[in-house]
Parts: structure tokens; C-alpha cells; sequence
């Protein structure tokens, strides 16, 4: 049974941080006030040339809008892009202020006369503002600058990644998975301390693999190279999950998704002749459960179809009804649990001395709930059968079914 990744919605995000520097305003002359009305706009950007979202432009006719006491007969806020506009219905020779958190950080004549439409641009990476800093306001903004450029390099890191991320989920969905683990090899290459990464190439690697196993099914032969094909993927997931673990804030999500699959990998094994993967295979799927309960029911459930299938093949049921078990308690509703169950259990089935045959406990009960949940279900004329001979006394001990999940 195949259960896909749960993340493929998952993608890396870095935010860039909207970094101004509080310079020193500078003042002009006023002019006396003409009639007539206008309008003005612009943008705003701060020495790093970063956008300035977070304040507003003031028009002022006071010679020095600097000072504390300063009137300003208009007030433009900046809107999300650093663009302001608005109404003047007494144009003047206004001096114009970017004003952020209440301060002052540039000022620029603005002449605005009766019908403009007038564009007032403030970009503080001007010389003459440059100029106006002191020493100590340049570093500041030398060290601003190389912030921004290291965050602009992670954020084009991250995209690269993300369009990485993406196509290889869609080529092993489509079944090319050769590409899809070379865009994941050099993924984790470029950021190997990334679980998200290492999930989806662990996923790549285990569509590999399981297509060279059903190859060798189709031409019933045996294919050597499947414990290794599987085994990279094993790494993968396991990968992913100690980088999750480890990190600030671990992910319940990948953690679940990750021992989700890794569950299926080594139960891989386990059905290709690593039986003592089993148990690890158990302890993985319960890990997921752990991490995730809210999809705990998906996860216990295929822990037993997993087990279920190695024992078809080896005839091994050990700890396959306790499997049935936890799926049942999580979702009572599903048929499929009950089923696997009633195949725990029939290998049980005694005879007396008379000849008639004794079910376990339990066993009667899985068949009959599988019947209500599904009495038109791919396995409820096997099970219709047993619970006939059980009722009869037939001498032909009933059998599992034998059929895979």
C-alpha cells in the first residue's frame, strides 16, 4: 500500500525584513500660498533603497518643518508599495516630510500651484542625502545595505529551492524518478539542513524503488539491487527526521509524514526478506501517529495493512491483531482493519475432539463488523464463507484469504 506525502503544499519561506534608516531632515524656505486646488503623489524609499510602508508624507508651510512645533496643513499616508497621493485645496510653496514612527526623516520643497498634478518623488539614496550623514549613520547604513543583500541572496536561494521542490514532486508523481531525485540531490546540496528536502527526495527514491520491484514481480524475477533502492530512501526519511528533531521549532507534520514513510520502506524490506524490519517498520508508523494524531487512524491503519502483507507472504502473524487493533480504535468505521483482523485470527481457529471447529476470540465479531461496514465488499464473500463452515462444523479447517492490501 502506497501512501503519498502529506506535504505538498509544504514550501520555504523567507522573509525579507523592510530595514529603514532614520536620517536627518533637512529645511527650506515657504512661500506665500496661491488659490486654486491640486493634487500630488509619489513613492518613497529609504537610503538602503528599500520601500517605506510604515508612515506618511506631511505638507508644511512652516520654514522649518523639523522643529517640534511644526504645523503641517496636509497628511498623506503610504500605503503598502511606499506610494502616497492626495488633495491639495490650497496650493503654496509647501515643504513636504516623510514622516515614520512620528519622526522626520526627509524633507523636500514642493511647490504646488492651483489644477497640478503634482509627482513628488522621495529617494533617500540621493547623493546630497547621503552626503548630509554622519559617519556613524553611513556604517549604519553600509551595515543595513549588507543585510538587505545577504537576505535578497537567501530569498533567490529559496525560490530556486521552492521551483526545485515543486518539480520533483511533480515528476514523481508522474513517475519520473530519476529527475526528480537529481533536482532533490541538488537541493539538499544547496541546503542540506533542510527536513522538507530530504522528505521529498526520500520520496523520489522509495517511487524508484518499489517500480523496480513491481518490474521484478512482473517478470517473476528477483531483483538484488531492492534492499539497497530502498534502504536510500530509508536514509532520506531518516535524515529528514533527526534535522527536524534537532531544529528550533520541529514540525509535527514532517515528523508524521517522514516516519510515515519511512514505515512503508522498511516494511520494503521486511516483505523482501528483511523480516526483522517489521518491528522497525511498527515502530515507525506509531512514531507517526505520535507526532500527528489527528491523522493517527491513517497512520496505525497502515502499519497493520503493512504487516498484513508480509504475513500473506511469509505467513507470520505475530502483533498483526494488535495492528488491527489500533487501526480499529482510531477509526471503528474501517471495514478494511476489521478484515485484517479476522485474517490475524483464523490462523487461530481449533478443532475439538468431535471434529467441529472453535474460533478465537474476537474473530467472529471482525467478520461481522466487516460485513455491516462493507457487505458488498472485495472480501465479504470469503468471510461469509468461514462463518458458514465455523457454524456447520465442516472439517476443512477455514483459511485466510491470502489476498494483499
Amino acid at each position: 500500500m502506497r501512501i503519498g506525502s502529506l506535504l505538498a503544499g509544504c514550501l520555504l519561506t523567507l522573509a525579507v525584513p523592510g530595514l529603514t534608516v532614520q536620517l536627518l531632515a533637512q529645511g527650506a524656505p515657504a512661500a506665500p500660498a496661491a488659490a486654486g486646488a491640486a493634487t500630488i503623489h509619489g513613492h518613497v524609499n529609504d537610503a538602503a533603497g528599500m520601500v517605506v510602508k510604515d508612515g506618511e508624507v506631511r505638507l508644511s508651510t512652516d520654514k522649518n518643518p523639523s522643529l517640534p512645533n511644526a504645523k503641517f496643513e496636509y497628511t498623506f499616508p503610504l500605503d503598502a508599495n511606499g506610494d502616497y497621493k492626495g488633495t491639495v485645496d490650497k496650493p503654496a510653496n509647501y515643504i513636504a516630510g516623510v514622516f515614520t514612527q512620528g519622526h522626520g526623516v526627509d524633507y523636500l520643497p514642493a511647490p504646488i500651484v492651483a489644477g497640478q498634478d503634482k509627482t513628488l518623488d522621495f529617494d533617500m539614496t540621493r547623493k546630497e542625502y547621503i552626503d548630509k550623514m554622519s559617519p556613524a549613520e553611513r556604517e549604519a547604513l553600509e551595515e543595513v545595505k549588507k543585510k538587505n543583500a545577504e537576505a535578497t541572496a537567501a530569498n533567490a536561494k529559496i525560490e530556486n529551492l521552492n521551483a526545485l521542490l515543486k518539480q520533483a514532486r511533480v515528476d514523481t508523481a508522474a513517475g519520473h524518478f530519476d529527475s526528480a531525485i537529481k533536482a532533490m540531490t541538488d537541493a539538499t546540496t544547496a541546503k542540506p539542513d533542510e527536513p522538507i528536502l530530504w522528505v521529498t527526495l526520500g520520496d523520489a527514491q522509495y517511487g524508484l524503488a518499489d517500480a523496480a520491484a513491481k518490474a521484478a514481480t512482473a517478470a517473476k524475477a528477483t531483483d538484488a539491487s531492492l534492499p539497497d533502492k530502498y534502504g536510500v530512501a530509508i536514509a532520506s526519511y531518516q535524515k529528514a527526521l533527526s534535522l527536524n528533531a534537532a531544529s528550533a521549532k520541529p514540525s509535527p507534520e514532517i515528523a508524521a509524514t517522514a516516519d510515515n514513510q519511512l514505515g512503508q520502506a522498511l516494511g520494503k524490506l521486511a516483505l523482501n526478506g528483511q523480516a526483522d524490519k517489521l518491528k522497525d517498520a511498527g515502530a515507525a508508523y506509531d512514531a507517526a501517529a505520535k507526532a500527528d494524531p489527528t491523522r493517527a487512524a491513517m497512520y496505525y491503519f497502515n502499519e497493520a495493512a503493512t504487516m498484513y502483507n508480509v504475513s500473506v507472504r511469509t505467513g507470520n502473524v505475530d502483533g498483526l491483531a494488535d495492528a488491527a487493533d489500533k487501526a480499529i480504535a482510531a477509526d471503528p468505521t474501517k471495514a478494511m482493519a476489521y478484515y485484517i483482523k479476522s485474517q490475524a485470527l483464523a490462523p487461530l481457529i481449533t478443532t475439538t475432539p468431535d471434529g467441529k471447529f472453535v474460533a478465537p476470540p474476537g474473530f467472529v465479531e471482525a467478520c461481522n463488523k466487516y460485513l455491516g461496514l462493507a457487505p458488498n465488499g472485495p472480501y465479504a464473500a470469503d468471510l461469509k464463507n468461514l462463518l458458514a463452515q465455523l457454524a456447520l462444523g465442516d472439517q476443512q479447517k477455514p483459511a485466510k484469504s491470502g489476498k494483499k492490501q
